[in-house]
């Protein structure tokens, strides 16, 4: 199953169901409804000469019409190359040109970008603007009128590749992802498996549809679900529309989720609609998610997956969560979940070998989520494919019950005076500290002692701390080895476009001069 055959699903069996709401523009589009303009997108691709495999960029934002020459892109059977908007226009240009983009499709909004674009990646064979006239190229209305021919989609092989998903790119240009049908067809069975889908699902679309939230809103299609699309993520909007539209699944990063707890309308709209809150994409804070516990209910998910495994190595749903008695499990807080039914986990020491329950090494995967690598980089793909399992480059543990808690990234690991210290556990006692809305703990470089402990620190709005306090919260759980020998407090820690922290950019502030043996 192709995420084009859940959608002739939801088609077939739900063609009154709303299956788009734009909450910008305040267009709703029933299946029947999206399934005719999919079809005429569709034949427009193909009747201007992009076969089976074209390479298609689409830049705009979350929008019903993205969301919907998403799926014709797929009718078509093209390959999507999901370039971000709150990327630099020169780095989607990039991506473009080294991952052989052909055509471009663009909102209005990114005019100005799209024009970068097209000056530097003189191989696109066309542009077309989703939702108005531009001198780059013609509508969308327009360039499908002129293709009223139906866009047959073929038999496929689960090899058949379905995306180019960009790696976050935080130690130098992203890396390609090829990421085929099969590997989507896994992980939507491993979120069916563990989490279930119900015919009367309302997804918020909040995240940028180029990370998560995209794929994730076509899990739903199947049943008929409704995708109700937020053009950004603003966390008093996400509040209200939770609870004037009913929300029943959302999908947050540990960002966009901060941002929510630390609203001042936080406890004051009605949650009760919620079945699934996942949150995914980076580490998050333990206070922070008993906070969401205590507010939300038992209706959080978490999942642990990277752009090599799409989303769903390890999943835990509300009810693992809670022990035999029905109350919260505190220790499985610590956990990504256990192992997706259809992929293999295992810890892995240095050399290949699994290790026992309970010691820390490499979390690898093995399956048919795993991707087939890195477009066109034999030698990246070789790197993460050693002893026959993909390589993760995440330190984690598992228990007697296959609970994966994950220590740190391999390559944040600090090493000072002989010690190997693990950032995340000291951002976790940093982040319990109330007035502490985001952190992120670095190693620096020390004359004495090799690398030094720095905690660099976003506060919530008008909260206020001292570096003092700070490092005597951590002194006192971990002791003086893993507390950081210095806070810095920003107004905004350096994100990527998915919003995750850019630890690279913080070490580049302080490493300028030096040598350091991982990036």
């Amino acid at each position: 199953m192709r995420i084009i055959d859940h959608f002739d699903q939801g088609v077939a069996y739900y063609p009154g169901a709303i299956a788009f709401h734009d909450l910008a523009s305040g267009e709703t589009l029933t299946y029947r409804e999206a399934d005719r303009r999919v079809q005429l997108i569709a034949a427009a691709i193909r009747g201007n000469g992009f076969g089976k495999g074209a390479k298609i960029g689409i830049l705009a934002p979350n929008s019903s019409i993205a969301f919907v020459a998403l799926i014709g892109l797929m009718r078509a059977e093209a390959v999507w190359l999901p370039i971000n908007p709150r990327n630099p226009p020169t780095l989607n240009a990039d991506l473009l040109r080294r991952f052989d983009g052909e055509l471009l499709l663009f909102s209005q909004v990114h005019e100005k970008d799209a024009q970068l674009i097209v000056s530097e990646v003189p191989e696109l064979r066309a542009t077309v603007c989703l939702d108005a006239e531009s001198l780059l190229g013609p509508s969308l209305e327009a360039w499908t009128s002129e293709n009223q021919a139906s866009a047959h989609t073929g038999e496929y092989a689960p090899d058949d590749m379905f995306a180019i998903f960009p790696t976050g790119g935080t130690t130098g240009l992203p890396k390609g992802v090829m990421i085929t049908h099969g590997n989507i067809a896994a992980m939507f069975s491993n979120f069916m498996s563990h989490f279930g889908y119900y015919d009367d699902a309302r997804h918020l679309v909040v995240a940028p549809m180029t990370h998560s939230a995209g794929i994730l809103g076509c899990l739903h299609f199947s049943r008929g679900g409704c995708n109700v699309i937020m053009a950004k993520a603003d966390p008093g909007a996400i509040l209200e529309a939770i609870q004037e539209h009913r929300i029943t699944h959302l999908f947050l990063p540990p960002t966009v989720l901060y941002m929510v707890l630390a609203h001042p309308e936080f406890g004051q709209h009605d949650y009760r609609s919620l079945r699934h809150l996942l949150v995914a994409a980076a580490p998050s804070s333990l206070e922070k998610l008993k906070e969401a516990l205590r507010v939300f209910g038992p209706v959080l998910s978490e999942t642990f997956g990277q752009a090599e495994c799409p989303a769903a190595i390890c999943l835990k749903a509300p009810w693992d969560y809670l022990n035999a008695k029905g109350e919260i499990d505190f220790n499985r807080l610590h956990s990504v979940g256990r192992p997706g039914v259809w992929n293999k986990v295992s810890i892995l020491n240095d050399d290949g070998a699994e290790l026992p329950r309970g010691r820390p090494g490499e979390i690898c995967v093995r399956g048919p989520l795993v991707t087939p690598g890195y477009y066109k980089d034999v030698e990246s793909t070789a790197s993460i494919r050693r002893f026959g399992w993909h390589h993760t480059g995440d330190i984690g543990v598992m228990d007697e019950h296959g609970y994966i808690t994950i220590v740190d990234r391999k390559k944040d690991m600090i090493i000072s005076g002989g010690f190997n210290i693990f950032p995340n556990e000291i951002e976790q006692i940093l982040a319990s500290h109330p007035a502490v809305q985001e952190c992120s703990v670095i190693g620096i470089p020390d004359d004495k002692w090799g690398e030094a402990v720095k905690a660099v620190v976003q506060l919530k709005p008008a909260a206020k701390a001292t570096e003092a306090e700070l490092i005597a919260l951590v002194k006192q759980t971990l002791g003086d080895v893993k507390a950081p020998k210095s806070v810095d407090f920003v107004d905004d820690l350096p994100r990527s476009a998915a919003g995750k922290v850019l630890k690279t950019e913080l070490r580049a502030t302080y490493w300028h001069g030096h040598a350091r043996a991982v990036n």
